[in-house]
């Protein structure tokens, strides 16, 4: 049995004509994590890992929340259904992050949304105040001008980030070889990069280096 929807978080402002105030979240969770040496999805960060963390942190603001998995399928499952989300396989995670990416945004439009909230697993959730600032930001945007938010800590471009139906439309018409990065770039005239004080958008923990000094610093 599938679980549960989450509702709709209001606002006091009014949302543009045309923007809709339901997102779904997406996590990418796909990767090898070659260089950690162990799933970083399950590395363990305040009493719970880092999936649970971002699933978690996603429903503060999403109607529900979509994990992409590859390989690790079988391994993410009982965190992402202990925590009422869904998965997504990505059949071929090998051929990069931007396939994890168009699945996530495609399961997105699949359940009747017109926005998605994207993140990554390699790092703890950001702060719950954080995707607050940039779902209001987003919903009090433009949609003829503003087809995504991005957040930017010390000058860094970072996640979750917010895209709108245009934005992902144009992830899914692009060549499945391309990459998220570049056609952010020419598309920047409808991205709005949005100041946070919080570091932990633009946090990567790819080796038990990262992880080791990610809990000194604790």
């Amino acid at each position: 049995m599938e679980p549960a929807l989450y509702p709709v978080t209001s606002y006091l402002y009014p949302i543009p004509v045309g923007r809709s105030s339901s997102l779904a979240g997406v996590i990418l969770a796909a990767g090898a994590s070659s260089r950690m040496g162990q799933d970083k999805a399950l590395l363990q960060y305040d009493g719970r890992s880092f999936l649970a963390g971002a699933i978690q942190l996603l429903q503060n603001a999403c109607d529900f929340v979509i994990v992409v998995a590859g390989k690790n399928i079988d391994l993410l499952r009982p965190v992402v259904y202990q925590n009422s989300a869904y998965l997504v396989l990505n059949p071929q995670p090998e051929i990069g992050q931007f396939s994890s990416l168009r699945l996530g945004l495609q399961a997105v439009l699949d359940r009747g949304r017109d926005a998605g909230c994207v993140t990554l697993v390699d790092r703890p959730p950001a702060q719950s105040n954080t995707l607050q600032t940039l779902k209001t930001h987003f919903l009090l945007s433009s949609p003829e001008t503003s087809w995504a938010v991005v957040p930017q800590f010390d000058g860094k471009h970072g996640h979750p980030v917010i895209f709108a139906r245009e934005m992902i439309e144009v992830f899914l018409r692009a060549n499945p070889s391309s990459n998220a990065r570049d056609i952010e770039h020419r598309h920047q005239d409808r991205i709005e990069y949005l100041d946070v004080d919080d570091p932990r958008v633009v946090l990567n923990i790819n080796t038990p280096e990262d992880y080791s000094a990610l809990q000194a610093a604790r």
